[in-house]
């Protein structure tokens, strides 16, 4: 019997079990690459999105399997709801980049000079909430005086700082490099304009969307569906056509009261 050609990897939890999982995924980033096991540890990481596989469980040694992991690591796949869509809107923070460990670091730091806590829990909670309402929201819980647009300013400059540590989400780039030109993107953000711009700077995708919307272009923030409305009128597409990329629950509650399919994307704290 001749070998399948692999398409991704999944290693038991116990032992160095592989097994085969075809599938149909034409989102790769790139040139998609297909081969046999033995083809396998030749392939580039930055060609493939996937692992070895054999007709049946193939066990391999650990060494065998050190060196193909080392060489090649495993990504997540999106699992896309069928379509078609004409327009793919995406959240920037922790859903195109992994930008959530660096914005509590900032927070962090601007918050210990008021001795303020936010706690891991709450921070992700507010996922997709504009700096100026998580600022609004502590003086509340807290009984603060922290002056908002001075704090936020600082926030952000802390935030500008630790963009050098700044990394894409590799299923969501996978996505983005798939279907760029084929139908308009759009970012979907809680953060301002100039907060996704530069971050999307960093990593050279600045120019794979039609248009932003920021914070300061809606009145009412996520869960409330305004920002994605928003978005789909600006690339002139009816909301059941759009399909959301969102990594926190407030965004995809925000993408169905607009009448929009969304994927969600695991959250930084979900995959450490």
């Amino acid at each position: 019997m001749p070998r399948e050609k692999f398409s991704s990897i999944k290693v038991a939890e116990r032992g160095l079990r592989v097994k085969i999982s075809p599938v149909a995924d034409r989102h790769f980033a790139g040139e998609r690459q297909t081969g046999t096991i033995d083809e396998y540890p030749k392939l580039r990481a930055s060609r493939i999105a996937a692992g070895a596989v054999h007709p049946s469980r193939y066990r391999i040694s650990e060494a065998r399997f050190a060196h193909i992991h080392k060489e090649i690591p495993v990504r997540m796949k999106l699992t896309l709801p069928a379509g078609p869509f004409r327009a793919y809107l995406f959240d920037c923070d922790g859903t195109i980049v992994d930008s959530m460990p660096l914005h509590f670091i900032a927070w962090k730091a601007i918050l210990d000079k008021w001795n303020c806590t936010l706690t891991k829990e709450l921070f992700y909670s507010w996922g997709g909430k504009p700096t100026r309402e998580i600022l609004a929201s502590l003086n509340e819980m807290w009984g603060l005086k922290m002056p908002i647009e001075e704090a936020a300013e600082e926030k952000e400059a802390l935030y500008f700082a630790l963009l050098p540590q700044l990394k894409v989400i590799p299923e969501v780039l996978e996505i983005i490099k798939a279907e760029h030109g084929r139908i308009p993107f759009a970012v979907v953000s809680g953060g301002r304009q100039n907060t996704v711009i530069r971050s999307l700077t960093v990593l050279g995708l600045q120019d794979k969307f039609e248009t932003i919307v920021g914070s300061e272009d809606y009145a009412n923030s996520k869960p409330a569906p305004d920002c994605f409305l928003l978005a789909a009128e600006r690339l002139g597409v009816a909301p059941a056509e759009c399909l959301v990329f969102e990594d926190t629950e407030m965004g995809i509650a925000s993408a169905t009261a607009a009448g929009m399919a969304s994927v969600k994307i695991l959250e930084a704290w979900e995959r450490e």
